[in-house]
């Protein structure tokens, strides 16, 4: 008899089954035939690779995402999951909205590596993934592939604080509001180097910031070269995305390196499309009801 939990061993022929029709749903999605529903497709794969244990881990966050994605898309959104590097004497951590909607379980130690707030709230990151190596597929799901979005693809890694004090100091709880969701976004194409920008207000940044972009006055893309590293102001929760280390004095007007961060691998990783829903009420806009969501080199964060 078989514990509770415990898998089975599947026999040869339901492994044959099974891989030939997780394959044949790959394929059939790769060669960009108009399958309703591209991303169902890769789901059901990525669901049917699990039920046969064919290498792949189906328990825990990385499980969540293959299951989400399929074994190939998840396995991009681990790779470029960026480490986070909080502004010196930030308290605040990014965590499960359905468990944590007050600051006081979302606030963690002020230095070192951190994986979870000390009311034990993991850091955690929502992820969305938009699939654009398939523009028409994409386009019947509802985003945006056209021009020179074909050919690539975008994870968006957003993060949810329960507060967010932009001007606090200032203004008082006048310049504070509850729920607050920011982004870190990477492309991803053959050939190309690898891109990232970082929500920041009203604009996004590359490694510099812009108070023009900040303010909404103007709209740039913000996509630099990754290096893997999201830097994150503590109050507003705005973001750039992190300079690499070099050794060399900081720029004038730039944070000290940060002393507090969180590696990749202690991210909590969830896959967001699953709770898009209006269900879920935020005092700002929800990422699922931003124009980013459908179009992936929207500019602006509304």
């Amino acid at each position: 008899m078989r514990r509770a939990g415990e898998r089975g061993q599947a026999s040869p022929e339901w492994l044959g089954l099974v891989l030939l029709v997780a394959l044949a749903l790959v394929a059939t999605v790769a060669a960009g035939f108009p399958v309703p529903g591209a991303d169902l497709a890769r789901t059901i794969a990525g669901r049917l690779a699990c039920a046969a244990g064919l290498g792949t881990d189906c328990d825990g966050d990385r499980g969540a995402l293959a299951l989400a994605y399929g074994p190939e898309l998840a396995a991009l959104v681990t790779r470029h999951a960026p480490r986070l590097d909080y502004e010196d004497g930030m308290r605040a951590l990014p965590v499960d909205f359905r468990s944590c909607r007050e600051d006081a379980c979302a606030e963690g130690p002020e230095a070192g590596p951190v994986h979870a707030s000390l009311a034990g709230e993991p850091v955690t990151v929502f992820v969305h993934a938009i699939d654009c190596r398939h523009p028409e597929a994409a386009g019947r799901d509802g985003f945006d592939c056209s021009g020179d979005r074909a050919g690539r693809v975008y994870l968006q890694y957003w993060l949810y604080y329960p507060g967010s004090a932009t001007a606090r100091a200032l203004l008082g709880e006048a310049g504070a509001h509850p729920d607050d969701w920011e982004s870190f976004q990477v492309r991803v194409r053959p050939g190309e180097a690898t891109q990232a920008r970082a929500s920041s207000h009203h604009g996004y940044n590359g490694t510099s910031g812009d108070w023009l972009s900040d303010s909404g006055l103007v709209e740039k893309a913000g996509w630099t070269e990754s290096t893997g590293r999201y830097f994150i102001s503590g109050g507003s929760h705005a973001g750039r995305v992190g300079r690499r280390p070099s050794g060399r004095p900081r720029p004038r007007g730039r944070p000290e390196r940060t002393g507090r961060w969180t590696d990749p691998a202690a991210i909590h990783l969830l896959p967001l499309e699953e709770l898009a829903s209006d269900e879920h009420e935020f005092a700002v806009s929800a990422p699922w009801a931003k124009g980013v969501w459908r179009d992936p080199e929207y500019r602006g964060t509304d």
